[in-house]
């Protein structure tokens, strides 16, 4: 049976992309580094195998300079191995992620190959598999979000219109715009995730360059640092202040809140406590 390459396997929505197809019986090929790394084009060559579908990430980000052309050249190398319907994980509402679209795009019609995207804000994961997850686990949270409010989005319901698309049950041939069901603030969200855990935890506004140092005590190397932050800076300018539909389009079914996030998040263990844990 030919197999389903997913590049960034071992990412938040790549891995479980690989769980719910294994379930299915269908056989996976997870691609991430160091046999695959977006930032090593030697690497890129490992693609080159027959498969049926794939399942695309870029790292770090598709704002990153170099993300069309480095996804047209793979995406190019799959479709030459034979793949004919490529899924590709992108941004909402940022140019620079439409051009990665585009360019997929325009290689998968070229060879014949249909295609999907999935566009998607901020995970609701951030906060308890993320870069945000230890504050949180500590009681203080320190961010720079201001009053932007964020339709936060749940990677399971990511991985379930991706796959969706992969095995064919969800129309091919066009985008979803996925958010959550509602528009929270950070500190909202935090009050949430508090509510839910049962445990005191604070919400600190802070400037983008506080955030950097935050990162960099928290062991990023500077420059990683100031380019996450500046990132952050990039998604939370308010262009995301707005819900879409799309995982009911996919999937016929509301998305997940992120009260039903926090409630499952707590319940396998997240947010206990440095002290409780310990």
């Amino acid at each position: 049976m030919t197999t389903n390459l997913i590049i960034g396997g071992t990412g938040k929505t790549g891995r479980r992309v690989a769980s719910r197809l294994q379930d299915r019986g269908l056989p996976v090929t997870s691609l991430s580094r160091p046999e695959f790394d977006w930032a090593d084009p030697a690497t890129w060559s490992s693609v080159e195998q027959p498969a049926a579908t794939a399942y695309v990430t870029f790292a770090p980000d598709l704002t990153f300079p170099g993300a069309p052309d480095g996804v047209a050249d793979v995406v190019e190398r799959m479709a030459r191995s034979g793949v004919r319907r490529f899924v590709l994980l992108s941004g909402r509402g940022e140019a620079e992620a439409q051009r990665v679209e585009d360019r997929m795009i325009e290689v998968a019609e070229r060879y014949g190959a249909e295609w999907g995207v999935v566009r998607c804000g901020i995970f609701m994961q951030n906060f308890d598999e993320g870069v945000f997850a230890p504050a949180l686990e500590a009681g203080h949270f320190r961010f720079s979000a201001g009053a932007v409010r964020e339709p936060f989005l749940d990677v399971e319901d990511v991985a379930d219109v991706a796959v969706g698309m992969l095995v064919g049950e969800v129309s091919l041939n066009r985008a979803y715009e996925l958010t959550g069901p509602e528009l929270l603030t950070f500190a909202e969200a935090t009050s949430a995730i508090a509510a839910a855990s049962g445990r005191p935890i604070t919400y600190a506004e802070i400037s983008t360059a506080e955030l950097a140092a935050d990162l960099v005590a928290a062991g990023f190397p500077a420059e990683d640092a100031e380019e996450l932050a500046g990132l952050f800076d990039h998604i939370l300018d308010g262009h995301n202040e707005h819900l879409a539909d799309g995982v009911r389009e996919a999937l016929g079914r509301p998305a997940s809140s992120f009260t039903e996030y926090a409630a499952r998040a707590v319940a396998g263990g997240a947010w206990v406590g440095r002290a409780a844990a310990s």
